[in-house]
């Protein structure tokens, strides 16, 4: 099964502390894990604001989810406009766009945030 993997799982994953339930999914050599290049961004962006959750590198984030196979989702337009489908439960517009991206592709979002889990859809919730 394809999985899109959303910011925080793949932060934990990168940190070795990945949680048990979220392991199960992400060590499962019938899956498919993508990240999307938001959650790049969303690196970038927030550990220039000093985010004490948001330390490692990105590139070194980058290289090492590709080195260790994981696929990239890029951001379309189609992407995006699908935002303005979603109901205002979370503000994060890194979280909304991976719903949207979710959503669009047919791929299940892999996500330990409560606020997501609210969401419709295809989405796995885990705890963290």
């Amino acid at each position: 099964m394809k999985l899109l993997i959303d910011t925080h799982i793949l932060l934990r994953a990168a940190s070795g502390a990945l949680p048990s339930e979220a392991a199960r999914y992400i060590e499962n050599m019938d899956n498919t894990l993508l990240f999307s290049s938001a959650s790049i961004w969303e690196v970038v962006i927030k550990r220039a604001l000093g985010r004490e959750d948001f330390i490692i590198d990105p590139a070194s984030l980058y290289s090492g989810l590709l080195g260790a196979g994981y696929q990239e989702l890029p951001v379309t337009g189609r992407h995006t406009l699908l935002i303005s489908n979603l109901p205002p439960l979370h503000k994060d517009p890194f979280d909304r766009i991976l719903l949207a991206q979710s959503a669009y592709e047919g791929i299940p979002l892999l996500t330990s945030d409560v606020v997501l889990s609210q969401y419709p859809g295809s989405l796995i919730f885990v705890k963290s």
